[in-house]
């Protein structure tokens, strides 16, 4: 497994409109999605920045209390065999994003955060 880079950075809070307002008028960022307490930003490189709220957090995200990065691998599969073959903990499957080539699978670090690998197909 070599890992390419960081590709993916989720950031959960409790301030939501104030993080979507620094992401636009900031950071000069525009939504991709932006619903209520989530916003998906594609970055100019292909890699994406999203912010969660409250509500995201807590109907489909509870696990994330504080930043995720995704580090990107060629075959998701093979870098989570490998993982899990050296210890690492996984959270729940292998997340393929609908109409994409996207994939994702989350893990714990030694340090308790959670961590993501992520491809792009």
């Amino acid at each position: 497994m070599k890992v390419k880079g960081v590709v993916w950075l989720g950031s959960p809070t409790d301030r939501y409109d104030d993080m979507l307002m620094f992401a636009k008028d900031v950071l000069g960022l525009t939504p991709r999605i932006e619903q209520q307490d989530f916003a998906v930003f594609e970055l100019e490189d292909g890699d994406t920045f999203e912010i969660f709220g409250p509500r995201a957090i807590a109907d489909q995200h509870e696990f994330m209390k504080e930043p995720l990065a995704g580090f990107r691998v060629d075959d998701i599969v093979a870098a989570r065999a490998e993982m899990e073959a050296k210890g690492v903990l996984f959270i729940g499957p292998i997340h393929r994003a609908k109409g994409g080539p996207s994939a994702w699978s989350h893990f714990f670090g030694p340090d308790g955060h959670v961590y993501s690998i992520n491809s792009r197909g």
